[in-house]
């Protein structure tokens, strides 16, 4: 019974064993690398639980996640000879698991060193073919696209793929920091002017403008005010001399007009009004 028992019990070891040496485990961030005999036979992507031949067989693991990887900093000479400091980083990911074994031998610190080469050459490429002024101008996702465009497919032999290159900071020295700063502040101040001067000219304008209108303006008003007059006056003089053409009509106007006369004469402060007899209003009052 004990060797029986003890049998039982090495066979059962035996097949857990034999069980966990044929098991391939595969979770959803990372390939599974199948070798035999230091070949690649199989790369298991799905994730689960899978088979290989045990102990021929061995199951190696390479990321399947986005990386990120942090660019150490680098000089870098515009096209005006200025000197900048550029600090990048790389979203990259494995996208051929079996070129990047072959090629890499499954290490990231040698992908890393591929794509801080190929990041650096094409980021000097990019920026020597601008200006200064114009790198800090394109700094709003321009420059990275177009460093990203210039790696182009050169780390897909590597089964490497870059998503993505972001800068951090890309700074002058600071010994050119404020000879910089000096110069676009210029360049600002020039842009500012200008625009000063043209709204200047253009207020000018409108000004000169609306004096003119107002002023033609006001002569047609004067014009017609004078016109309307003139027609006014003319109306005055013939219904006066129609009045004074009608005998019952005249005695009444001369009454008013003196009653006006006496009114205006009073208007000083004086109470006090001395007519001679022979006056238009002496007569009206004594009933001459």
């Amino acid at each position: 019974m004990k060797k029986r028992n003890l049998t039982a019990c090495l066979a059962a070891a035996a097949s857990v064993i034999l069980l966990g040496a044929s098991l391939v485990v595969t979770y959803p961030n990372e390939y599974k690398m199948i070798r035999q005999f230091g070949e690649i036979v199989r790369v298991v992507e799905t994730p689960g639980v899978s088979f290989k031949i045990p102990f021929l067989q061995t199951g190696t693991s390479i990321p399947r996640a986005l990386q990120i990887y942090d660019i150490p900093q680098s000089d870098v000479i515009t096209k005006d000879k200025k000197t900048m400091i550029a600090d990048a980083f790389v979203l990259w990911e494995i996208s051929d698991p079996v070129l990047f074994t072959r090629h890499l031998n499954g290490q990231i610190a040698q992908a890393q060193s591929r794509i801080s080469a190929s990041v650096f050459s094409s980021m000097k490429s990019v920026i020597s073919n601008m200006d200064q002024a114009e790198i800090i101008e394109n700094r709003d996702g321009k420059l990275a696209l177009d460093i990203r465009s210039n790696i182009g497919d050169s780390l897909d032999g590597y089964g490497i793929r870059v998503m993505a290159v972001e800068t951090k900071s890309l700074d002058m020295p600071d010994d050119n920091k404020q000879s910089v700063y000096d110069r676009m502040i210029s360049e600002r101040n020039n842009i500012a002017a200008s625009y000063t001067a043209q709204g200047n000219s253009s207020a000018q304008k409108i000004k000169n403008d609306t004096t003119k209108e107002v002023s033609v303006m006001k002569s047609k008003a004067a014009a017609e005010a004078e016109r309307i007059r003139a027609e006014g006056e003319a109306q005055y003089m013939q219904i006066l001399s129609g009045a004074y053409n009608d005998a019952s009509k005249a005695d009444f106007y001369n009454f008013v007009r003196s009653l006006d006369a006496a009114k205006t004469s009073l208007k000083s402060g004086n109470n006090t009004l001395i007519l001679d007899k022979t006056s238009p209003i002496a007569q009206i009052f004594y009933g001459y």
